[in-house]
């Protein structure tokens, strides 16, 4: 057994960063420890050494930008078992459960270390920090200003407390805190975020450019400075110095999530959307649950005319924020201008008006309304022309109707003998001469005038010659 060396100053680079979100600016990361405690602390050789090399491995590994976190997990848990009042071990651990997507161990692991050191204020940082990147404002508070009583000159409690307030709108206070932090600790670069911050919801870019490239100088492998530059260039308009600072924030933390948001927009408004998916599937391999960026992952693979694929992820949207208006917009486009189904356009088109609060709430020159009026019209000339497209066909059908009566009606006329026609007896064509009856039903021969002439029919009931009567021989 042997007095216990400050320890402590080889976990700064464990400190855990909160959990990211898609959102532009970050939660609060974990407060890094500003001072190693003092104090004689028994501690086994066993324990130590173990301890030591797992400090190493992180250093290797923070250097080669490739951290294995279960590796880090198994050293430091081999130098708690050596030595059960290794607080430093416990404490680390917890941030790796962190950065492992473990909280609630995490916070099991940050109770454990103040059980057994309660001077490690450095864990009551990281357990208020969870509380305020969960919401748990209040408790954040009171653990923030606990840690104030017991240590009155700690810097890193009063940025914390300087960024609550600045989230309150509060910026007076906020700017009070940070400057006293800075009093405290000249480098501690939280309490500059703050004022970064602070400046930029005022819309100050001169100064918070100023304060920016102050905390670049001191640390210039925090991914949340490089971000903080990046959106004051965006602000003034350099769209690409803000790329380049986003890519720096990158460099620096390859998973930094509000980079690859930013990134990600950037690539969209330039409709570069191969560079859009990419950043949009590493947001949502750290957040698979994130709405917005399945919608946005959407709009890049419509972009690239994978419409099924984008249907699927507002699909996959819609199940995990149904009140997400984008979804129902971006829908409505696909089935608006690619799948030729103005009608569900129109439906999904005013849900997102509904979403967003009716016709009041949005500009009148807002693109959803000129979409609606355009599907609309597609919707009537698509009635109009299944109207006419009924109306011909019911007139070809009269008339096709009126065809077959008049064929018939042809027909019928070509197969009936017409009234008066003499039909010959032979097919010879021979006209059939007309014979009178007598009265004995004898047929006497017909009388042929001279010269070919034909004679005049006889006279019919004529009555009997008279013998006195003189006849004229006449030839």
């Amino acid at each position: 057994m042997h007095p216990f060396r400050p320890l402590l100053l080889a976990t700064l680079a464990l400190t855990a960063v909160g959990c990211s979100t898609t959102q532009a600016v970050a939660p609060t990361p974990v407060a890094k420890p500003v001072a190693a405690p003092t104090g004689p602390v028994s501690i086994s050789n066993r324990a130590m050494l173990l301890f030591d090399d797992a400090v190493k491995s992180f250093d290797a590994q923070k250097k080669a930008k490739a951290f294995d976190y279960p590796s880090l997990d198994r050293k430091f848990r081999a130098a708690l078992e050596a030595d059960q009042n290794l607080a430093e071990a416990e404490y680390n651990l917890g941030v790796i459960a962190e950065r492992m997507g473990k909280p609630d161990e995490a916070k099991a692991r940050y109770a454990a270390a103040l059980t057994k050191k309660p001077s490690l204020r450095q864990a009551s940082d990281n357990l208020a920090i969870m509380k305020q990147n969960g919401g748990d404002v209040a408790g954040a508070v009171a653990l923030y200003q606990d840690v104030l009583t017991r240590y009155p000159d700690d810097a890193g409690s009063r940025a914390r407390l300087a960024e609550i307030y600045r989230q309150n709108n509060d910026h007076d206070k906020a700017m009070e805190l940070s400057r006293a932090a800075l009093m405290r600790d000249p480098m501690n670069t939280n309490a500059l975020k703050v004022m970064i911050r602070s400046y930029l919801d005022r819309k100050q870019l001169a100064m918070a450019k100023l304060v920016a490239l102050r905390a670049v100088k001191l640390d210039g492998t925090d991914p949340e400075l490089h971000q903080a530059v990046g959106l004051i260039l965006l602000k003034e308009g350099d769209t690409e110095g803000a790329r380049l600072q986003f890519k720096s924030a990158l460099e620096a933390k390859a998973d930094y999530v509000p980079a690859h948001v930013e990134l990600a927009q950037l690539a969209l408004n330039a409709e570069d959307f191969p560079g859009a998916e990419e950043h949009l599937r590493r947001i949502l391999q750290a957040d698979g649950k994130n709405a917005a960026a399945h919608v946005d992952l959407g709009i890049a693979l419509k972009g690239q005319g994978q419409y099924d694929k984008a249907m699927q992820e507002y699909d996959e949207a819609e199940k995990l924020n149904p009140d997400l208006g984008a979804t129902y917009l971006n829908r409505g486009i696909i089935l608006h201008k690619v799948k030729d189904a103005p009608e569900r356009a129109v439906e999904l088109y005013k849900k997102y008006v509904a979403l967003a609060g009716g016709e009041v709430a949005l500009h009148a020159e807002a693109p959803v309304f000129g979409l609606m009026r355009e599907a609309e019209s597609i919707v009537q000339a698509k009635r109009e022309a299944k109207a006419a497209e009924d109306q011909a066909k019911q007139m070809e059908a009269l008339q096709a109707q009126q065809q077959a009566a008049m064929k018939a009606e042809e027909a019928k006329q070509k197969g009936t003998t017409p009234p008066g026609a003499a039909t010959p007896a032979s097919g010879t064509n021979t006209a059939p001469q007309a014979t009178p009856v007598s009265a004995t039903g004898a047929q006497p021969p017909a009388a042929t005038p001279a010269a070919g002439k034909q004679a005049a029919p006889a006279q019919k009931n004529a009555a009997p010659a008279d013998s006195e009567e003189p006849t004229d021989d006449l030839l």
